[in-house]
């Protein structure tokens, strides 16, 4: 098939500076058509605009039954999204098929076009929330290969430790946070890492299924967190922002009995970090309204 990137992708590999990153760019039309051909796929179209870290292909099996080839940079640790989804087995994720080749996926097709995100706000946290109390479960057996909350987080405190002087005040309280929060963890499940509306797709089998795990094992204020940062934009164009970010924040908490003052810190981290990276690569928009959000916690 003749292969391009969709845009989103393209720019976002454009600003990395990993080697790896780089040489799987430069190879991706070959991989496309490796994976497909070991899969015996029949590729419809390329998923758009699709993610910033990793291209999907809906195809027909040879059976005819609809699917997408996902294939992600190393970065990505791909590996490590297969077993997360191999361990959740379709129970509040899309199930994974098989992997036809490195750095490929063949996963269960979802609606890619209709995620959580087309709901109204209110219904929109509460299938999301229904959703991700699925994923808490023990991590999987070769656990080694999925890294910890404290493993993730720490190359992200590095930057936190370099913010500019304007940016300190927020940084400090986001690396009080982690150091407080990493120094007693509850628990230690296996976590989405990067959930969200936008990560939660219509499906056929149940109505919603999560998609794209950057997994993590941890405590579930963490996984949490990244869910209240959803729509964070509209939260800080509202008159009212402050105050229902906190409510909102307290709602999540309650509703799936996660320690309301643990969700708080990473919250905060979460937003200082996420925003500090947005301004850098250039997203300007969403990283001063994470910034701003994070101020109002």
């Amino acid at each position: 098939m003749a292969f391009e990137p969709p845009e989103r992708l393209a720019r976002a590999l454009a600003e990395t500076s990993d080697d790896g990153d780089t040489v799987w760019r430069e190879q991706l039309p070959g991989l496309v058509e490796e994976a497909l051909g070991a899969c015996g796929a029949v590729p419809e179209r390329v998923h758009a605009p699709g993610g910033r870290g990793s291209v999907v292909v809906l195809v027909r099996l040879a059976d005819d039954a609809p699917a997408a080839l996902k294939l992600a940079p190393p970065s990505a640790a791909p590996q490590a999204e297969a077993l997360a989804l191999e361990r959740w087995d379709g129970w509040g994720a899309c199930r994974l098929l098989a992997r036809p080749a490195p750095g490929a996926l063949l996963l269960e097709r979802l609606r890619p076009d209709v995620s959580l995100r087309s709901l109204a706000q209110a219904k929109a946290l509460l299938e999301a929330a229904d959703t991700l109390r699925k994923l808490w479960v023990e991590p999987p057996a070769e656990g080694r290969l999925v890294p910890t909350v404290a493993e993730r987080t720490a190359a992200q405190a590095a930057t936190l430790e370099e913010a500019p002087g304007m940016y300190r005040p927020l940084a400090d309280a986001a690396l009080a946070a982690r150091t407080e929060l990493l120094a007693d963890p509850p628990e230690e499940l296996l976590l989405h890492g990067a959930y969200g509306q936008g990560k939660v797709l219509a499906g056929d089998r149940a109505p919603w299924l999560a998609v794209g795990p950057s997994p993590v094992t941890g405590e579930r204020a963490y996984d949490l967190a990244r869910l209240g940062l959803d729509r964070v934009e509209d939260l800080v164009g509202a008159d009212t922002g402050g105050s229902t970010s906190r409510r909102r924040l307290s709602r999540l908490a309650d509703s799936l009995d996660v320690d309301r003052e643990r969700l708080h810190g990473w919250t905060v981290f979460r937003a200082v970090y996420g925003g500090m990276a947005a301004v850098r690569q250039g997203r300007r928009g969403l990283g001063e309204a994470l910034l701003e959000y994070a101020g109002w916690l």
